[in-house]
């Protein structure tokens, strides 16, 4: 978030915060994109903050406390406030437990994580997105021009192929994932790994979840059909790679990395 909008969801956290009791004097922007992950000091609270039009806090906090109840290995809220979505000034903001990033973590715990993840989702009855439909939405994206107005002709059509192509066969219903378990949504704390930021879970094959992961990771999970998982190693690329094209992206250095990644992509299919 930038400029006026992202001191209003600031604000909105700090204001949340104090109205549960919580001293949030000192904040630190973690993660800035189309949401933000702001550090509150000293009570070391993790808030979230997003538009009120651009989110599913709700359903991500119903669906964390069902995993932690199945003893999945996900980040707690704050259990010093209600667990549920705060509203304020047009926001909405989700409070959570802080936790100290210690040590990497191996591929063998990487992936031993995702297992235990896959375990506790298995558990949890909820509605979900299937991946198909997050294949959809990143086809709308690559096909509209006024959405992706930087994409030359030669490589919309080249996304859009890689896109319906390495989404095929990928349907039917699928068990519950996480949807995005890359490396920078899972955390090596003192208590071990846990997962964060669950609101793009979705249905699929368990391959999907661990394309995000490396190829070492990938080799620790026990039972992953390699064949599908190469598949959607180049599906989940594809999707990101239309993500960064989209006109209203704002992760940061975005339309660099979505050049990068068209050049990647061209790459792997030709060699």
């Amino acid at each position: 978030m930038r400029g006026a909008q992202g001191a209003r969801a600031v604000r909105a956290a700090v204001e949340t915060a104090a109205s549960l009791g919580l001293d949030a004097e000192d904040v630190t922007v973690l993660h800035d994109s189309n949401k933000l992950a702001l550090r509150l000091l000293p009570c070391d609270v993790l808030a979230r903050v997003a538009p009120v039009d651009d989110q599913v806090a709700e359903h991500e906090v119903d669906l964390a406390q069902r995993l932690a109840a199945a003893g999945a290995p996900v980040a707690a809220l704050d259990p010093r406030a209600a667990p549920r979505a705060y509203g304020r000034d047009g926001f909405v903001v989700t409070l959570w437990t802080y936790y100290r990033p210690v040590g990497v973590l191996s591929p063998a715990r990487y992936a031993d994580a995702l297992v235990r993840l896959h375990a506790g989702m298995r558990a949890v009855d909820l509605p979900a997105p299937h991946v198909t439909e997050r294949v959809a939405e990143a086809l709308r994206i690559v096909e509209d021009r006024e959405r992706s107005p930087e994409l030359t002709d030669d490589d919309r059509g080249f996304l859009a192929r890689t896109l319906r192509g390495a989404s095929r066969g990928l349907g039917g219903a699928g068990q519950l994932l996480h949807g995005e378990p890359h490396p920078g949504n899972v955390l090596s704390t003192k208590d071990g790994a846990v997962f964060i930021d669950l609101e793009t879970y979705c249905r699929g094959p368990v391959e999907f979840d661990l394309a995000h992961a490396d190829e070492e990771t990938g080799a620790h999970y026990p039972g992953a059909d390699a064949a599908l998982l190469r598949q959607c190693r180049t599906l989940v690329a594809a999707m990101v790679t239309a993500w960064r094209w989209d006109r209203h992206d704002r992760f940061p250095d975005g339309r660099r990395l979505g050049v990068e990644q068209l050049g990647r992509l061209r790459a792997a299919r030709e060699a």
